[in-house]
């Protein structure tokens, strides 16, 4: 009889002790993240980068631009809420590949084809201290963690012609303004101050001319992961007129679009499980601003990002995907560093540089809206 009390007690005391074991590692570990909050497993991303429009001007009621304006508005999802990270052009587009903030040479968007030269190690966010435009090899940028992870990547330059067309180290820029038959800009193109793009012997595979994209889109398997597609000077809407006599301007951009987004859209692999993001480098031009969001500040290179302010403006950008709803809104903060560590999160990539910010916001369930399973 008291055996039998012993051992019930025993039991007992044994459940009592397993179920509080059991209390403290649920509250010990982390909690499981439900599927609905992962990003969509997208396997091809296309970005193409605009010029010098403010958020009004393009999405605006009086649009010169209605085709991105209204009908592929109506197909994807409008971050209302997207900004640029600098002034001039270029440390906009440094930024989506790396996560660096600007300093003076890129400010200017480089009229002198320079090596960025370091003045220490890197600093808080995975800045490199220094002054210059290209970056050294040892920079991290997302083609190397592409590259790393095993996936492709290709850019895109509209009249680039010769593949990884870039000036000498130390020599004068000489895209900087556009001629009849050559609207190429280098400052548009982001790999070509990398110097681990353009040292390497891949970099004529890697950054080619625009119409190599037509081919590349006939199956999933010859898309790259990441496109990259630049517009010369006179698609992008920076010159209005062009010196080739086009419009220019948002006119001239909406034409470029009209032509290509319906070739990447109907592409297999978009079809697959792609994603394009249409936007802009900075609001200049009429609407010029140098407004910032999410927590963007002063660099160690430049106390003032956006020359004036702290950022590039509010731009506004277009996400389409199957994994989005179409005519929807997000109200969300984003940047051009948001951009970048989206893209990282969708293949489970460190975020570089800014894009790594505490806080940061990143493309969430306000844009993934879609059903995946």
């Amino acid at each position: 009889m008291t055996t039998r009390r012993r051992s019930t007690v025993v039991t007992a005391t044994s459940l009592v002790l397993a179920a509080l074991v059991l209390v403290g590692l649920a509250r010990s570990a982390p909690a499981a993240t439900p599927t609905a909050q992962l990003p969509p497993p997208v396997g091809h991303v296309f970005v193409i980068n605009l010029e010098n429009k403010g958020f009004e001007e393009t999405w605006g009621s009086g649009s010169a631009a209605p085709y991105l304006s209204r009908t592929l508005r109506d197909q994807g999802v409008l971050l209302t809420q997207y900004f640029g990270t600098a002034h001039n052009s270029l440390p906009n587009y440094i930024a989506q590949v790396t996560g660096q903030g600007p300093n003076p040479q890129t400010q200017a968007d480089c009229q002198l084809y320079s090596p960025f030269v370091t003045a220490g190690p890197p600093v808080e966010d995975g800045q490199y201290v220094g002054n210059g435009c290209v970056l050294p090899a040892d920079v991290p940028s997302l083609p190397g963690q592409l590259d790393a992870s095993g996936r492709s990547w290709r850019g895109y330059m509209e009249d680039m012609g010769t593949p990884c067309r870039h000036p000498q180290l130390g020599a004068v820029d000489d895209t900087q303004k556009a001629r009849v038959g050559d609207q190429y800009a280098v400052r548009h193109n982001p790999f070509m101050y990398l110097r681990s793009v353009t040292d390497a012997a891949t970099c004529a595979q890697r950054v080619v001319d625009l119409d190599a994209l037509t081919t590349d889109l006939a199956s999933s398997s010859t898309t790259p992961a990441l496109s990259y597609i630049t517009p010369n000077l006179c698609h992008d809407g920076h010159d209005a007129p062009c010196v080739d006599g086009q419009p220019g301007g948002l006119a001239s951009a909406d034409a470029f679009l009209r032509t290509w987004v319906p070739r990447i859209t109907g592409s297999p692999a978009f079809q697959q499980d792609g994603a394009l993001v249409i936007t802009f480098d900075e609001s200049d031009g009429a609407q010029a601003d140098a407004t910032a969001c999410c927590g963007e500040g002063p660099g160690p290179n430049s106390p003032l990002p956006g020359i004036t302010g702290l950022g590039g403006g509010r731009v506004g950008a277009l996400v389409l995907s199957p994994y989005v709803t179409p005519g929807s809104t997000s109200t969300t903060p984003y940047n051009h560093y948001s951009l970048l560590a989206s893209i990282e999160d969708l293949w489970r990539l460190p975020h570089l540089g800014y894009a790594g910010h505490p806080g940061l916001p990143r493309f969430g369930l306000d844009v993934w809206t879609g059903r995946w399973t």
